[in-house]
């Protein structure tokens, strides 16, 4: 069946580098290349910490809805900010001016935050709203005290309802769909379908060459290169490619390093503590450390550093570091998706990930890569010492396994294939008569409103007490 040519509007609260945000760009160009009209709003965008397509004009992003509410207040209350500025958002923009009405909009995409879906059902009610759940928020949330526990009542509370409101539910891997059943139980009746995340097959014609350890370790002179590519957050268990690189003994890993890139936003209090932690983590482990901020310092790295930390690296230059690695070694722990594995199998480099979670789904054990226990270091130093291993048996097996890495994800994580399940998702959601309820805003007995309104009183308090 032809599909129907939508002005898709896209709602997204901060476009900058990370996963969730490459997919939001990922699944607007495809839908653009498949003939709809695609347009994003964010509350942010830094036209220097994001995506290319964000910047170059590929993309119809506008900002609106940051004039009001910070993104934190004292480095907290992130949710808090996030749902007032994403409210903020869609008043700006539907009541306060006709730039929606304006773009006619036939359905709503919205991704991370579904708190402005029920506004957006009620200022557009014949626009159908497709949610696409990345991971629910209220187990990302970083759980603290009974105070705290209080605060994220009314939150989650929310999240729940909000999401149900939506025509349409999707998620990013059937984990997360596992995940969704267990945290939402009022969405029971509410089967979401999968939509994997992607990565785009077509720039990626020339990587290797002849064979990808051949010429695979030529960007620092020919030092072997091991690749972490993650956000720097503690969640992401970053320390563990250290300790088990740190388990090599001196000989394996001479003419070798581990580089740690990832998204860094000089903004974000996490992303520099858990930084310095990983610094001081592989310095108690006599490794050498060196951290760099551009390219060009980068490759002028001395030879002796065995750790080499990269901030937000462009793109260009994390697709080499891809092509140059013997491993990627991904150590997210029941991580919902994760989509550098797919970008390291499409380079032709084997992953090293968890046994748990979105990896799982992505990457074949002994086919692709490894799939190993989180709670064995000794486990992923063994596989280290096969991707450092100059023995043409273990080359042999290397290549062969970039071979059949990057063969899976052009068959199955494509950009066009991602675009082509969520139009079918689209397409489906548009013709379908009946739809989710949004008049019940209040829970459902006194008890549950008492919570939901004690959450909200600790939440000022601790607003107030925080300044």
């Amino acid at each position: 069946m032809k599909s129907m040519r939508q002005n898709i509007v896209f709602f997204h609260p901060d476009l900058g580098i990370g996963g969730a945000e490459r997919l939001i760009v990922d699944a607007a160009v495809g839908l653009q290349n498949l003939g709809h009209k695609v347009t994003i709003f964010t509350s942010h965008c830094d036209r220097s910490h994001c995506f290319e397509e964000a910047r170059d004009g590929t993309l119809d992003v506008r900002v609106r809805g940051n004039s009001i509410v910070p993104q934190t207040i004292l480095g907290r209350f992130w949710i808090l900010c996030a749902i007032l500025r994403q409210l903020h958002l869609i008043l700006q923009i539907s009541l306060l001016s006709s730039e929606l009405n304006d773009l006619k909009p036939d359905s709503f995409f919205i991704d991370q935050l579904s708190a402005g879906v029920p506004l957006l059902r009620l200022v557009q009610r014949h626009v159908r709203v497709i949610f696409y759940c990345h991971f629910p928020d209220k187990l990302l949330a970083q759980r603290g005290g009974t105070l705290k526990a209080l605060y994220r009542l009314p939150f989650d509370w929310l999240e729940s309802w909000s999401t149900g409101c939506s025509d349409t539910i999707v998620v990013n891997s059937n984990f997360t769909k596992s995940v969704f059943a267990q945290v939402f139980p009022r969405l029971k009746q509410r089967q979401p379908g999968v939509v994997y995340p992607c990565v785009d097959t077509e720039q990626n014609d020339v990587h290797h060459g002849e064979t990808p350890i051949d010429h695979g370790d030529q960007l620092w002179g020919g030092i072997k290169t091991l690749l972490s590519i993650n956000r720097f957050e503690a969640k992401k268990d970053v320390g563990l490619a250290i300790r088990a690189f740190a388990g090599l003994d001196q000989t394996e890993r001479l003419n070798s390093r581990l580089i740690i890139a990832g998204g860094y936003d000089p903004r974000n209090a996490e992303n520099k503590t858990t930084h310095a932690s990983l610094d001081k983590l592989a310095t108690s482990l006599n490794l050498k450390t060196s951290t760099a901020k551009t390219v060009i310092s980068a490759l002028s790295i001395p030879a002796e550093i065995d750790v080499l930390f990269l901030h937000s690296v462009p793109s260009a230059f994390k697709t080499a570091l891809l092509k140059h690695a013997r491993l990627l070694v991904y150590t997210p722990r029941n991580e919902h998706f994760g989509i550098v594995p797919l970008e390291a199998m499409l380079a032709e480099t084997p992953v090293l990930a968890a046994n748990e979670g979105g990896p799982t789904e992505t990457v074949i054990d002994g086919v692709t890569g490894w799939l190993r226990d989180v709670r064995r270091a000794d486990d992923w130093t063994s596989v280290m010492r096969t991707a450092l291993s100059d023995d043409k048996s273990d080359i042999a097996k290397l290549n062969g396994m970039g071979k059949m890495g990057k063969a899976r994800v052009e068959a199955e994580f494509s950009k066009s294939k991602m675009a082509e399940r969520l139009e079918t998702e689209i397409r489906q959601m548009s013709s379908t008569k009946v739809r989710p309820p949004v008049a019940r805003v209040l829970p459902e007995n006194f008890a549950e409103l008492a919570i939901v309104i004690l959450g909200l009183v600790v939440g000022v308090f601790l607003v107030q007490y925080s300044r």
